[in-house]
């Protein structure tokens, strides 16, 4: 069996959707343990993962916070470039100490995830086996696609693709800091010299946890890429447990709302929402991960929201829910596209401004701005989104290829797969 290393970014929703495949791959007897900042530790919820912590000097316990409030509310142009620097540190930090415990832990083989480049630098310094996962968008270039943190919808003509590759240089730009962090971790390393995310990916296997049906159209992605859905603990599939719900009237309509939890605290976007469906006579469910107190949970019970939480079982909520008003998170929205959920997607940072335009593509959903539409405004889309049978219907194929997609499981299939491990768990798949 092998002993296998994680490697991700310090987020929660990272964390869990890594989660998922570490749990398979346990089930099949390996080991898996998670390397990052002492403070991830908390992310995990399994006892019968390892964790190793890095980085205890650079980044020692209880500087987490100060990274995610930054991560969450970069404000200003400073304020964003104060966010990469951030990256910049934590994949430094990642590439000069992974090498050492990784050799100490004797690790078989990483799981990186995209948006972390050091898992799969280290892991080819070391001559290790490596796994990138798109926990997010993927970060896989080609021409005719805009990146992840685009708004841009897809589009062919002239204007589009000059559009894609001007956004492409300032993205570049703005992201120099991380870039000449990369190049000399690749220096001392001793790899060959790398600069950005799309270049430090596996040449072994690409997992991603959306569906081609998704994306927008790609021609360019590799041979050992893989569109595996979800990656969701090994019940996910099977019929949603709704006895965990608040008692749901069956004529009115139920909306589900999460901004996940970088996002939750965002109480004034929580009053927009709440108001909006007051308007519409909906029951909402709110759950605001944690970042909103009493008093501010008392006040969108009185603005509207039928019941608040910190944390709600999102599956089964989304299973029922007429619609989902979501910060477009991809985690979130890959679990309302499995359960034909119509999305109103409020993006705000990070890849959710790219999973909205995919949203607007695959038209299972509309969009809008956070900042600037009015109570009026989200209760005008969501009014579409309850009335419209149509987006209900095109959320159909989608939920029937997260289906055949084979998350977790299948994940741990083609991981064995690509290190020529075989256990009796493995099935195959299509």
């Amino acid at each position: 069996m092998a002993h296998f290393g994680v490697v991700a970014p310090a987020f929660y929703s990272h964390v869990s959707a890594l989660s998922a495949l570490a749990a398979a791959l346990v089930e099949r007897g390996h080991r898996v343990t998670f390397l990052q900042r002492p403070d991830a530790r908390a992310y995990l919820k399994d006892a019968r993962f390892g964790f190793h912590a890095v980085g205890v000097q650079s980044h020692p316990p209880g500087s987490l916070a100060q990274s995610l409030r930054r991560a969450a509310n970069p404000g200003s142009p400073l304020g964003l470039r104060r966010v990469i620097q951030d990256m910049a540190g934590t994949t430094t930090m990642l590439c000069d100490e992974l090498p050492a415990a990784i050799e100490t832990l004797r690790i078989d083989a990483v799981l990186a995830d995209q948006m972390e480049a050091a898992g799969g630098m280290a892991a080819e310094a070391l001559g290790l086996p490596y796994v990138s996962v798109a926990c997010a968008l993927p970060v896989n270039r080609e021409p005719g696609v805009p990146l992840p943190v685009m708004p841009f919808d897809w589009g062919d003509s002239e204007r589009s693709l000059h559009m894609f590759e001007g956004s492409t240089r300032v993205y570049d730009w703005m992201m120099t800091p991380h870039r000449r962090a990369i190049e000399a971790a690749s220096r001392r390393l001793g790899i060959p010299l790398r600069g950005a995310l799309h270049e430090c990916l596996s040449p072994y296997t690409q997992l991603s946890q959306t569906v081609a049906a998704f994306e927008f159209p790609r021609r360019e992605l590799p041979p050992h890429f893989h569109h595996v859905g979800p990656l969701r603990a090994a019940s996910h599939g099977a019929p949603a447990r709704t006895d965990a719900l608040p008692e749901i009237a069956q004529d009115r309509p139920f909306v589900f709302a999460s901004l996940g939890t970088l996002q939750g605290h965002r109480f004034d976007l929580f009053k927009r929402i709440a108001k909006a469906c007051r308007r519409l006579d909906a029951q909402l469910l709110l759950a605001h991960c944690g970042g909103l107190d009493a008093r501010q949970v008392a006040a969108l019970e009185g603005l509207g929201a039928t019941w608040v939480c910190a944390f709600a079982p999102q599956e089964a909520a989304l299973a029922r829910a007429d619609a989902v008003v979501s910060h477009g998170g991809l985690n979130t929205v890959m679990d309302a596209v499995a359960t034909d959920t119509p999305i109103l997607a409020l993006p705000i940072a990070f890849d959710q401004p790219g999973v909205a335009a995919r949203i607007r593509h695959a038209g299972i959903g509309l969009s809008a701005s956070p900042r600037f539409t009015s109570t009026k405004g989200i209760a005008q889309r969501l009014r579409r989104l309850l009335d419209e049978p149509d987006f209900r219907r095109r959320c159909a194929p989608l939920a029937e290829s997260v289906k055949q997609a084979g998350g977790s499981a299948r994940a741990a299939d083609i991981v064995e797969a690509a290190l020529g491990i075989h256990t009796r768990s493995a099935v195959q798949h299509g």
